[in-house]
């Protein structure tokens, strides 16, 4: 069996993404539910995966798909491009989730006359962890910096911004920033008791941003 790598990865979502759109699927018939879907996606793609390579088996504790890789995968349908993830620190919509995404996004069309589901995937895009921080307030941090601001416009922007954190926590991120500026992210990332992420910019940017890949286009 084979180390799964990154590089492996990718090419095989891919290879999946190309079989899987000219499948016909009887179980997935009259299924909106797009949890039911996405959990179906990745047990298809693991055990794809699992004809080849070596895969470690993530642990509730990890909350990822691909632990030893610090790769997530989110499936999501290209009508609302959108997935939760576990909410950990206010500091992940400025630095990132903390690992990668493999983002499978699909279009679900139901065969009436043939009981049958078939699930297009048009865009399946790797997501570098530099890239997965919020777009907006990541952008506002950028510019605040450019245009030579200091500690106490970082803060009022953060405090603008409605950062899930409090006070002593703001404080310490912008000392943070100064020293360490985040990356441009590409994520549109809502608070809530999980993180809402949303990914219509990701799937635009793809393979025109460094850091966001588009590794196969139907």
């Amino acid at each position: 069996m084979l180390k799964l790598t990154i590089e492996s990865l990718r090419k095989e979502a891919a290879a999946f993404s190309t079989a899987e759109s000219h499948r016909v699927e009887k179980t997935l018939f009259g299924i909106t539910d797009g949890k039911a879907i996405g959990t179906y996606l990745e047990h298809r793609f693991k055990t794809h995966l699992q004809r080849s390579y070596e895969l470690e088996v993530s642990s509730s504790a990890s909350g990822i798909d691909f632990p030893n890789l610090l790769v997530d995968i989110k499936v999501t349908n290209i009508h609302q491009p959108q997935s939760s993830c576990p909410f950990k620190s206010a500091r992940q919509k400025i630095y990132g989730l903390g690992y990668s995404l493999l983002v499978f996004v699909y279009e679900k069309t139901d065969n009436v006359n043939a009981q049958t589901a078939s699930l297009k995937i048009l865009h399946t895009i790797f997501v570098n962890a530099d890239r997965t921080a919020d777009f907006q307030i990541t952008r506002g941090i950028l510019q605040i910096l450019a245009n030579e601001g200091n500690r106490d416009d970082i803060i009022a922007f953060l405090l603008d911004k409605n950062l899930p954190a409090d006070e002593m926590e703001v404080n310490q991120i912008a000392d943070e920033v100064l020293n360490k500026p985040p990356k441009q992210g590409y994520l549109t990332i809502s608070n809530a008791l999980q993180w809402r992420l949303q990914y219509s910019r990701v799937i635009e940017q793809a393979g025109q941003v460094e850091g966001i890949y588009r590794i196969n286009y139907q």
